[in-house]
């Protein structure tokens, strides 16, 4: 079955590396984002799981580790992390964790229940019971490095009909003070300049789960990075360059641009031979086009990507964007590294959120966005 999808999306790609079948692509988000790997996160070893098969990916693909034998790169930091129940009911009415409402992800374990005291239009606590409640228009979570001494909760205006004026709670939370996490990076070597590298990265973790019953699948946050820089591997795997091409899934980047820091903190190869590094995230949409962070820093390689876009006419737009710390760029760029970070546009706004799962992601543009990323690279090797 794996020689049959190699099989398939190399009958599609021209001189120039143009993919017209992305069903590696999508074959790698579906796996990503399901259930196994519970959210390449905190819980049953879902990042590693993930890291796993990323490894196995780029050794299918003959492609060289870069740790000193070795595909991945060990660091570990802190995490609260949400393994056992998260409940919450209000006024009675018992709520849908991930679809109601979420826990905050600084908070700490309780079992409680009783009445709530209004501080605001959106804001109920009770402070013997160290609750705080907020009321929202969109529940979107997020990973922390510390434990508080409070439980809070987001709590989607639309779930709830009447004012919020008690609450029951169960919320077995963990703070883990060193995490195991890998970096996973792979590389094909070149054939003039080897000690020059091209590099693409993407992060690979996600938030996980929370509690026992809802995991964030992250489909284009950012599994569909990850296929990518794999689709882009399937390509230089068979198409050798002048400078060595380096693939770089990082772990951490959701607590805080981790993996990416620790990185180029304890980097095998010398950053300085780096010719460009691009950093791809949120790449499941592309019907309104991308947007390129770094373009102002770095405007000649900016319009020499627009040229090529205007050119082929792969993208209806090329945006700009300054320099910003939103993506596992930002350590590269601070070091002098060439680097753009882009990301793609769409009507598909799920972000950090239950509904960002594979089967509605579209993959508008993952070709001809790899296509153009592909003559990038050419030009910048002088070919």
């Amino acid at each position: 079955m794996r020689a049959f999808f190699l099989s398939i999306i190399f009958i599609g790609i021209s001189f120039y590396g143009k993919a017209t079948d992305s069903l590696y692509a999508k074959k790698v988000v579906d796996t990503l984002s399901s259930p196994y790997f519970l959210g390449r996160g905190y819980i049953n070893d879902g990042m590693q799981k993930a890291a796993d098969y990323i490894e196995q990916e780029f050794k299918t693909l003959n492609a060289s580790p870069l740790f000193s034998k070795k595909f991945q790169q060990h660091f570990d930091y802190p995490v609260n992390t949400f393994p056992g129940m998260v409940s919450l009911s209000i006024n009675g009415n018992q709520l849908r964790p991930g679809s109601d409402f979420i826990v905050g992800n600084d908070s700490r374990s309780n079992k409680a229940s009783g009445e709530l005291v209004k501080k605001d239009s959106v804001t109920f606590i009770n402070s013997d019971k160290r609750i705080i409640i907020t009321l929202v228009d969109k529940l979107t979570w997020d990973v922390d490095n510390k434990q508080e001494d409070f439980t809070s909760f987001k709590i989607l205006k639309s779930a709830i009909k009447a004012t919020p004026s008690e609450f029951s709670t169960v919320v077995e939370a963990k703070l883990i003070k060193s995490f195991d996490a890998n970096n996973v990076a792979a590389f094909f070597k070149g054939t003039e300049k080897p000690d020059s590298f091209l590099v693409f990265t993407a992060h690979y973790d996600h938030l996980g789960a929370m509690g026992k019953d809802v995991y964030f699948a992250g489909a284009n946050d950012n599994a569909s990075g990850v296929a990518l820089i794999l689709s882009l591997a399937q390509y230089y795997s068979a198409h050798p360059q002048r400078y060595s091409v380096l693939f770089i899934a990082f772990a951490g980047e959701e607590a805080g641009l981790l993996g990416s820091k620790y990185f180029i903190n304890h980097s095998p190869i010398d950053i300085k031979k780096i010719r460009f590094l691009t950093n791809l995230d949120l790449m499941g949409n592309g019907e309104e086009g991308v947007t390129v962070v770094n373009a102002t820093e770095f405007p000649a390689d900016f319009q020499r990507l627009q040229q090529i876009n205007d050119k082929g006419k792969y993208l209806m737009t090329v945006g700009s964007r300054g320099k910003a710390a939103n993506s596992d760029h930002y350590w590269f760029t601070e070091k002098g590294v060439p680097s753009f970070f882009i990301y793609t546009l769409g009507k598909r706004k799920y972000y950090h959120d239950v509904d960002d799962v594979a089967a509605t992601l579209p993959l508008f543009e993952m070709s001809d966005l790899q296509t153009m990323l592909i003559e990038f690279n050419r030009q910048l090797q002088g070919q």
